[in-house]
């Protein structure tokens, strides 16, 4: 069996989507796979492609 691995993350999406905390700019770091809100100090997974934005999910930068 061939498995796939799933598609990169379209990074045209970082000029619609905004920090749902403060409606600030995102960065795409792609060795951790997460959009980094600097001003929110949150970093949101990406998973199987899809940026999961949602406060609650979001991991809490040093």
């Amino acid at each position: 069996m061939n498995e796939q691995s799933p598609p990169a993350f379209d990074r045209r999406m970082l000029e619609v989507l905004v920090c749902p905390q403060t409606q600030g700019l995102l960065e795409y770091d792609a060795q951790a796979q997460e959009l980094v809100s600097k001003a929110a100090n949150l970093a949101f997974p990406i998973r199987n492609s899809i940026p999961v934005m949602l406060v609650d999910e979001a991991r809490a930068l040093d």
